[in-house]
């Protein structure tokens, strides 16, 4: 993989391999739900023993701190599994709680737009979105823009992204219009440069600054 993509991803290292979109859609699915985050605010609602409602902040390192209890992690969790979390944990000082977790405050679906356009960074995914609406989000191709290489990066796990080559070039003109993917959050979508512009770079090297 190029090392500007990698340095675009921001992770050297991380294993790269190509979409499958079958795969994806079982992974897509699976993970419907959404699973709580750090900066995220969540409220603990006591039915039983009001006083010890609360609404407390993820941290960074994915811990609530509970009142009277201390941390507990709920980082990855669903709401409901986040319930079971602070119950068994407030089952040390009362006997059979009950306790419903909501989100107050999440990080907002989002993806990332980079490489050779005009307004390259990271957009909220607010509703129905394929890749050539998100290039057109990001200010459309800059100089340069290979039209009909871009790459299509995809989490498939904790330590995996997968890539998809695009030719969007294709589907401007009309053609394989079906081929335009859905963007789903945590997407990455990188516009690489032509190989005219990277062979007139090798060919003609920026001079230094004197």
């Amino acid at each position: 993989m190029p090392a500007d993509v990698k340095s675009s991803l921001g992770l050297p290292g991380k294993h790269v391999g190509v979409v499958d979109d079958a795969y994806q859609e079982d992974l897509f699915y699976e993970n419907t739900r959404y699973r709580i985050a750090p900066t995220d605010v969540v409220s603990l609602t006591f039915p039983l023993t009001p006083e010890f409602n609360q609404t407390v902040n993820v941290l960074p390192d994915g811990f609530v701190t509970l009142a009277e209890i201390g941390n507990v992690r709920l980082e990855g969790l669903t709401t409901e599994e986040s319930a079971a979390a602070v119950k068994a944990a407030y089952s040390k000082i009362l006997k059979d709680p009950i306790v419903t977790v909501d989100l107050k405050d999440f990080n907002r679906p989002s993806f990332i737009v980079a490489g050779r356009v005009n307004s390259p960074g990271k957009y909220e995914l607010r509703a129905y979105t394929c890749a050539v609406q998100a290039i057109t989000i990001a200010g459309g191709f800059s100089n340069g823009a290979d039209w009909s290489n871009v790459l299509l990066f995809r989490r498939a796990g904790n330590d995996w992204y997968e890539a998809k080559p695009l030719n969007l070039k294709h589907i401007l003109q009309g053609r394989d219009v079906n081929e335009d993917p859905e963007v789903r959050p945590g997407d990455m979508l990188f516009v690489q440069q032509t190989s005219i512009l990277k062979s007139a770079r090798n060919i003609f090297p920026a001079r230094a600054n004197h």
